[in-house]
């Protein structure tokens, strides 16, 4: 069943925000007043043709969707510049020996045991002993040394750092040679930093535990680097990324353990409850905080708050997550996050219509959403990453029934190894982390596209993209004219 696509006030207001946290706020002023005055001015003569006509209630809608666009791309563009989180320093760059601030996310381990994560700063210190203020946000590197300690503390500490400012073309990052913790966070804070290394420490020691943490919590700290490599090549590294889809799995087990006693809308509230906790504990996440004002905004369409359709529910978590974390709309797991899905309801359904009864209809619903996530996403993919990886459509219809199975079974394990019984799933979840160890090894061997011309992988999937809806709008008219048998 496809969804009938409705320009609805909220959808073309997202619209219109999307167009100015990425293209209007990026314009020169006086460019930004000529192409403002064109949305301002529809907006007039629509108003000014409903009034004569109040009848027409296609000029009343298209009134307000004029309106609502018009103050979207206000929206847009006062996020974006929000967004832009400038670093100030008062006093010279060169001059700038030591840093203090708080961690904004917990560290992350790379190459050589290091550590980088993101720093809210608060104050500066230069050679001579000078201090002064300063803020922004920038990135850290920390040596493998302090790389463990700074582990144990977590998101929320204030830390002094000595070591060396550098500018790069993105902005300012810092080599930190040494750590002092100035301040712990908060007891909350604290808590949950016990729980995550809690979780580390149970799935270490097993081949399959560090792939188990990046599906579960998104801690890739622990992740073969060629399975990494692996899933990147294969065109499958969005299965790696805390998003919709693992959502799904926790709000599936959620509902099967809590519909049957509690009953559908109270099920969903206390379901929204654990999800809210949920991201609490991952930390911020572009993609999972999309899917979790998905998931939110779904459980108020249930209990009947707010109409059930898909494509106005992502609209309006678009305009939520843009005001509440602008910063995160610069991301590009933000970004592609909500084009696949976009691409999955605009492109996919259409898609399933077209070929349904053609294919197997268990095989065709995950390839219509796959080839729609991956239309859609086609052109940002070529910009950032410069190549495509078309396996990636087929490998993720074998990985993600695989990967879903396999969080089941590690929430299981995790469950059975509190009661020191885990041991029995240890091997089944090896035996299938083997299996999907070898199809994102085959499938990232296929070979890929080099978009070495962007602009034309854009064109080109914008219009492959446009050709679908079109065509499966050809065949519901055609259908609609067979005139019945007599």
């Amino acid at each position: 069943m496809v969804n009938k696509l409705r320009l609805t006030p909220v959808l073309c207001t997202a619209l219109g925000a999307a167009l100015g946290f990425y293209f209007f706020a990026g314009l020169p002023p006086r460019a930004a007043l000529l192409l403002l005055f064109v949305p301002v001015t529809a907006l007039c003569l629509f108003r000014v043709l409903s009034s004569i006509n109040p009848q027409s209630r296609s000029l009343r809608l298209t009134a307000v969707l004029s309106a609502v666009f018009t103050a979207g791309l206000l929206l847009g563009s006062g996020a974006a510049k929000a967004g832009r989180s400038e670093v100030k320093f008062a006093i010279p760059q060169d001059q700038i020996i030591a840093l203090e601030g708080v961690l904004l996310e917990d560290p992350r381990l790379i190459s050589g045991g290091r550590a980088m994560a993101s720093l809210s700063l608060h104050r500066c210190a230069g050679k001579g002993g000078l201090r002064a203020d300063s803020s922004g946000e920038l990135t850290v590197f920390f040596t493998e040394a302090n790389a463990a300690r700074l582990r144990e503390f977590g998101r929320g500490s204030v830390i002094f750092i000595e070591g060396r400012l550098r500018e790069t073309d993105t902005g300012y990052t810092y080599s930190a040679q040494s750590l002092h913790v100035v301040k712990p966070a908060s007891a909350v804070e604290r808590m949950r930093t016990d729980i995550r290394l809690n979780l580390i420490n149970r799935f270490d020691g097993s081949n399959w535990g560090g792939l188990a943490l990046a599906l579960l919590l998104g801690i890739k700290d622990n992740l073969d680097a060629n399975i990494s490599a692996s899933y990147r090549d294969a065109g499958c590294s969005y299965i790696l990324a805390l998003s919709g889809m693992h959502l799904a799995v926790l709000a599936s087990l959620i509902a099967f353990l809590l519909k049957k006693p509690l009953g559908l809308k109270a099920a969903s509230v206390t379901g929204a409850v654990i999800i809210c906790l949920y991201c609490f504990l991952t930390g911020p996440m572009p993609s999972l905080n999309r899917a979790a004002i998905m998931y939110l905004l779904g459980v108020l369409a249930v209990i009947g708050a707010l109409p059930k359709e898909p494509m106005s529910i992502l609209g309006l978590s678009f305009l939520i997550q843009l005001v509440i974390s602008p910063s995160s709309g610069n991301s590009i797991s933000f970004i592609l996050s909500y084009l696949a899905l976009a691409g999955i309801f605009v492109i996919g359904q259409p898609l399933y219509s077209l070929l349904s009864g053609k294919v197997p209809d268990f095989l065709m619903q995950p390839l219509s959403a796959s080839c729609g996530a991956f239309l859609a996403t086609a052109g940002v993919t070529g910009f950032t990453f410069g190549v495509l990886a078309p396996a990636g459509i087929a490998a993720g219809l074998v990985l993600v029934p695989l990967t879903t199975v396999f969080m089941v079974g590690s929430l299981v394990w995790l469950a059975l190894d509190f009661i020191s019984v885990s041991g029995l799933l240890s091997q089944p979840l090896c035996l299938l982390y083997l299996i999907m160890e070898k199809i994102v090894s085959i499938a990232g061997g296929l070979p890929r596209i080099s978009a070495s011309a962007p602009a034309v992988i854009l064109a080109l999937s914008l219009a492959v993209s446009l050709s679908i809806p079109v065509l499966e709008y050809r065949r519901r008219a055609v259908m609609l004219n067979i005139k019945p048998f007599p």
